[in-house]
């Protein structure tokens, strides 16, 4: 009998394992929608993202990757977190259009304060639920602030993110009327508190201008599993972990 339940235990389990898609990687795009951000702030966020994710230079880090296809989705966190775009599988032109087309249009479900704790453990749970199978999974934070007003601490949620074998990297926003607005230097801020895990960086955004550049260099690191060159341009490394 014990070996008849054994038997169709590891039949279940290999018939859950073929109904998971295999990619080379799952990429969580965690975007600020706190209280900072107001709605054309949110709508010009989302037009960044889906201008880098259909940019030439993002599609061939994708093509090149481990299976030549990732798994992507949008979240956008405050008080709560929202799915914007569901678990995507982009191979191309035409499903990373279809990923920025649907970044345009739904409302905001995002509200209230910050609760950084709570949307790294959300994110989290959103990868280790979905339908997907794959070697890397990163967590792409954004956001201009460093508070944390309600939830779990960051520092437990960071932990419990890492002991997953997620890697958190982020993406501090400056302002340029209040640039480093967490009181102290933003961008040391998350360099020390929310980068996480092997390969971990930060990539600042430093104004509307070059926000979809410095988004899209970010996804082609990100794709193509590179380690980024602190010599070129704003960023923060940590080592592996």
């Amino acid at each position: 009998m014990r070996i008849l339940a054994f038997f169709f235990f590891w039949l279940a389990g290999s018939a859950l394992a073929e109904t998971r898609q295999e990619v080379g990687l799952e990429l969580l795009l965690l975007a600020d929608a706190s209280g900072s951000i107001d709605d054309m702030e949110l709508s010009f966020q989302r037009q960044g993202y889906a201008t880098a994710i259909t940019d030439p230079e993002v599609l061939k880090a994708i093509e090149q990757s481990l299976y030549g296809y990732v798994a992507v989705t949008y979240v956008e966190w405050a008080t709560n977190t929202a799915v914007v775009v569901p678990w995507t599988v982009i191979d191309g032109d035409a499903t990373a259009q279809a990923f920025a087309d649907a970044l345009d249009g739904p409302p905001r479900q995002a509200y209230g304060s910050n609760a950084i704790g709570g949307a790294l453990l959300d994110a989290k749970r959103l990868i280790e639920s979905n339908d997907i199978i794959a070697p890397r999974a990163v967590i792409d934070f954004s956001g201009d602030s460093i508070r944390n007003s309600s939830g779990p601490s960051i520092a437990s949620a960071r932990a419990e993110v890492l002991a997953a074998g997620i890697v958190i990297n982020a993406l501090p926003i400056l302002r340029p009327e209040d640039g480093r607005r967490a009181g102290a230097n933003l961008e040391e801020e998350y360099a020390k508190r929310i980068i996480a895990g092997p390969g971990a960086f930060m990539v600042t955004a430093e104004g509307r201008d070059s926000f979809a550049r410095t988004v899209r260099r970010k996804l082609v690191l990100e794709i193509s599993g590179r380690t980024p060159d602190p010599d070129r341009g704003r960023i923060a490394l940590i080592p592996a972990q």
